[in-house]
């Protein structure tokens, strides 16, 4: 699959310092604007996720279609489960928008090559980490956007929102 599919993919992450997304199952941070930003840039869009951040979440996430891709078969009720990459292209065509993936490190890595943008929140910080997000290749993407986000005392740590398209 080396074409863009016709379906905008879109990565969502944030990430701190060394790309670290998530230890030990778990986001190494808490930031409520973020979750604020992820909800509204990802509500009634389609949302592809791993098992194991499936697990992490531990429900589906409402006002949105919830897929999850894993090697091996799964059900869960109220996500759609999946194993490979065409299958959640094919599933998501008939939908309007375009398609968030979510994480974590491995299923971010299969859909990098698609995606057409990257909605990233660096967190300023410096945390243990066990999942990273892939590195983006030099060249292939341009920032569009940047929103700095002071700390605060419900956001301890200062963010910055990006928004970054393919070249």
């Amino acid at each position: 699959m080396s074409e863009l599919p016709s379906k905008p993919i879109s990565l969502i992450v944030a990430m701190g310092t060394g790309r670290v997304i998530g230890n030990q199952g778990e986001i190494p941070w808490r930031l409520p604007a973020d979750l604020a930003h992820f909800k509204k840039t990802t509500m009634g869009q389609p949302i592809v996720m791993g098992r194991k951040t499936w697990e992490s979440i531990g429900r589906p996430l409402p006002g949105r279609r919830n897929i999850v891709l894993s090697r091996s078969e799964m059900s869960a009720e109220g996500v759609e489960c999946f194993t490979s990459v065409d299958e959640v292209l094919e599933s998501c065509s008939a939908d309007e928008g375009e398609i968030f993936v979510i994480g974590g490190g491995e299923i971010y890595s299969l859909f990098l090559s698609l995606a057409q943008k990257v909605h990233l929140t660096e967190v300023e910080g410096d945390f243990q980490g066990d999942a990273f997000f892939p590195e983006l290749p030099a060249g292939e993407w341009k920032e569009v956007s940047r929103v700095t986000r002071p700390a605060d005392a419900k956001n301890p740590h200062i963010c910055h929102f990006l928004l970054l398209e393919r070249c």
